[in-house]
């Protein structure tokens, strides 16, 4: 088989690069170690920054986002009994879009098949051969025979466990990685959410998150340490706590029901550099990770696949390879700025096994500054909303 661009991985990143390369007539195969309903069955966060969303337009693929999803143009920040609110529209004049990962995945998988567009699911033992030669190619086994694309591009869009960020070589790799001494424990219900706009809340028991996904489906989490497991928590135990972590006022219209997925998140910040070799370019999780502190997984992943896909335009239009040769330095920029964000977010709202008493006074000072503060109030905006590409 022969494509332009073999992109590995079919989670919203792949999708979503494929689908742009698509628009422009460009073609690429999609490789996938699962099946579709696997791949929409995985709850995923569902904040999306104004630049996702004008990718998704450009993608076209935006309608039913448009026609389903919230905008929210502010978030509640809880501490110390206090609350306060910012105001993103005010500060920054957009807002950002609550509509599930699962549906932007649903939404591009209907748009490549509506299209015909060629995808291999339950694909194993991927191998990316010559990625630092002009003739790159992959193979893979699918139902049991051997299979080869050869192509220009690869397109590594397999996650922290893929294949294509081991291809490169180790003494080219450089990474980076805080591991976070807690867990998120997170429950999604068929219920009303509590509030129509995100809560993060800092109490002394420890962090705890009241998101959504719709009018009629909750995601909530709560910080749990990471010696917890998911049977350790009944539905019950699990409302209790965050009740306890949040102020009366909201507790009190809380309503609870029947978790339909639980589970254990663990925290990282990671990045990898360079997130290019030769043809092989790194996209989203394969490259980086963050903490799901301020919602910036699916964004940063977006940003990747900005840089990408308009480098891979202009090369193919023109035959500059002048993006290609600046996408990974392009992508790192808006990374660690994106890092730096979750890093801050997550230091600010956890409480820390290790925390002293000084600590515990200094996290309740930056909290109050950031309510008092408009410029801070402006800098959380700017990067909640996401920096511009």
């Amino acid at each position: 088989m022969r494509t332009q661009v073999a992109i590995i991985g079919g989670g919203p990143s792949g999708l979503l690069l494929g689908q742009l390369l698509h628009r422009r007539g460009i073609d690429a195969v999609v490789l996938e170690r699962k099946t579709r309903d696997y791949v929409l069955g995985r709850i995923r966060a569902g904040v999306l920054e104004q630049g996702l969303v004008k990718l998704l337009e450009e993608a076209g693929v935006a309608d039913r986002l448009h026609a389903e999803g919230h905008e929210h143009d502010g978030t509640l920040v809880v501490y110390n009994g206090t609350s306060f609110r910012v105001d993103f529209r005010e500060q920054t004049g957009s807002a950002v879009v609550v509509y599930g990962q699962t549906e932007v995945t649903r939404d591009l998988y209907d748009a490549r098949q509506a299209a015909g567009l060629r995808t291999e699911f339950e694909v194993e033992d991927v191998v990316i051969h010559g990625a630092d030669t002009a003739a790159p190619y992959v193979t893979y086994i699918r139902d049991g025979a051997e299979r080869r694309i050869d192509c220009d591009f690869i397109a590594g869009c397999d996650g922290f466990h893929g294949v294509s960020r081991k291809s490169i070589p180790e003494h080219l790799r450089r990474e980076y990685e805080k591991v976070y001494p807690f867990g998120w424990l997170g429950i999604l219900s068929e219920t009303p959410p509590v509030a129509d706009e995100l809560i993060y809340a800092n109490s002394e028991r420890g962090f705890a998150l009241c998101s959504m996904r719709n009018d009629h489906l909750s995601r909530y989490y709560i910080q749990c340490p990471m010696t917890d497991r998911v049977e350790d928590w009944s539905d019950e135990a699990f409302w209790a706590e965050l009740k306890r972590r949040l102020p009366p006022e909201v507790a009190d219209r809380l309503v609870t029901g029947p978790s339909i997925e639980k589970s254990i998140a663990p925290l990282r910040s990671f990045v990898t550099e360079p997130m290019r070799w030769g043809r092989l370019f790194l996209c989203g999780d394969a490259a980086h990770i963050v903490p799901p502190t301020g919602a910036k997984g699916l964004n940063t992943a977006a940003s990747d696949v900005n840089y990408l896909y308009r480098a891979l335009a202009e090369y193919y239009d023109s035959g500059s390879e002048a993006g290609i040769d600046a996408y990974s330095e392009r992508a790192l920029a808006r990374i660690w700025k994106a890092e730096r964000f979750s890093w801050w977010f997550s230091g600010l709202m956890h409480r820390f096994p290790d925390q002293s008493p000084f600590d515990v006074k200094m996290q309740a000072a930056d909290l109050g500054f950031l309510k008092d503060s408009e410029a801070q109030k402006r800098a959380f905006a700017e990067n909640y909303v996401g920096l511009p590409y």
